[in-house]
């Protein structure tokens, strides 16, 4: 989403500073930044399958039906993918890969808070070769069960490959679980399963489907997946980024990355242990604090912090702004 984040985030991180980096494995997986002039609003991030180091991300908003291959060693982009066979995508805001190779991106993204009845998911195989090239996708349309949300975290399970939708909801929202398969003739209904006590604007599953990493702009939640929902683990070590859009774990489980919008964004680690990412345990476990408080990850005296910035920016009327 288009908003003016970049002042309010710059302000925190020289506050706080960054999240020490993870000890590189997989390639890139002690950081990069994103170098293609193209990819100023990248709102979407998936580590590549097949081939290692290799990140997939998209800009956000109605940039066009692109997709962009990053190598997480230099940053570079090494392949760019236009898709047919959809209609002009409206708002991209998530990308994943199934355990099927397909690539699914996330077209959900909803500013007006419920204007649209239905959302679309594209979904098309990993090439094999990375280079420029047109993929036809498919396309799927989305409801959810009980009206329309605003979401920009789109997650599918890397073994059971059921694709779900978090909310983006500053006041808290819910996880969303799609068909069994999904249809491509019909309507594919989205059903909420699980309440979630934070803004998210992206998430992941760990390789192993074990664990699933939820990020807002300030913090996040590591919950453990059980039996197709999640009980909450604890709080994810998010890195302060201008505007936090994006998170995914590398191939390997052992870093959680994370990035932001804007012209040559850093991509930044995060060792994730033991696979959950997270840095500190909670006793509830249904996803909600049960205090009605949004997590954040952070002190007091830093959610303090942020507070003063939001107020002198006037960030929180600007993201309910509509786009134009």
């Amino acid at each position: 989403m288009r908003s003016f984040l970049g002042a309010a985030g710059a302000a925190v991180v020289l506050a706080f500073g960054a999240t020490a980096p993870a000890v590189a494995d997989d390639p890139g997986s002690d950081g990069f930044t994103i170098k293609d002039p193209r990819i100023t609003e990248s709102s979407g991030l998936a580590a590549s399958r097949i081939h290692p180091g290799i990140y997939w991300t998209h800009n956000d908003s109605s940039d066009g039906a692109y997709l962009y291959a990053v190598d997480g060693r230099t940053g570079k982009t090494v392949a760019t993918l236009t898709l047919t066979g959809v209609g002009a995508p409206r708002d991209v805001e998530a990308i994943s890969i199934g355990p099927d190779n397909n690539l699914y991106v996330g077209d959900i993204g909803d500013n007006l808070g419920g204007k649209w009845d239905h959302v679309w998911i594209y979904k098309l195989p990993e090439p094999k070769e990375l280079v420029d090239q047109t993929v036809r996708a498919t396309q799927y349309v989305v409801k959810y069960a009980d009206g329309p949300r605003n979401a920009e975290a789109l997650m599918v399970h890397p073994k059971t490959g059921r694709v779900y939708i978090a909310e983006k909801n500053e006041d808290g929202g819910g996880l969303y679980e799609g068909p069994q398969q999904l249809s491509a003739s019909g309507t594919n209904v989205f059903r909420r399963v699980s309440g979630i006590d934070l803004w998210v604007t992206d998430g992941a599953f760990s390789p192993d489907g074990r664990h699933l990493a939820l990020r807002g702009y300030f913090g996040g939640i590591s919950y453990a997946w059980k039996d197709g929902k999640p009980e909450r683990e604890g709080q994810l070590s998010v890195p302060m980024q201008p505007q936090g859009e994006s998170v995914t774990y590398t191939a390997d489980g052992k870093t959680l990355l994370y990035g932001s919008e804007g012209r040559d964004s850093s991509v930044k680690p995060v060792q994730a242990g033991d696979g959950s990412g997270g840095d500190s345990k909670s006793p509830s476990a249904d996803g909600d604090s049960g205090d009605g408080r949004i997590e954040t990850g952070l002190s007091a005296g830093a959610v303090g912090l942020i507070a003063v910035v939001i107020a002198v920016f006037g960030i929180g009327r600007l993201l309910r702004r509509p786009k134009k």
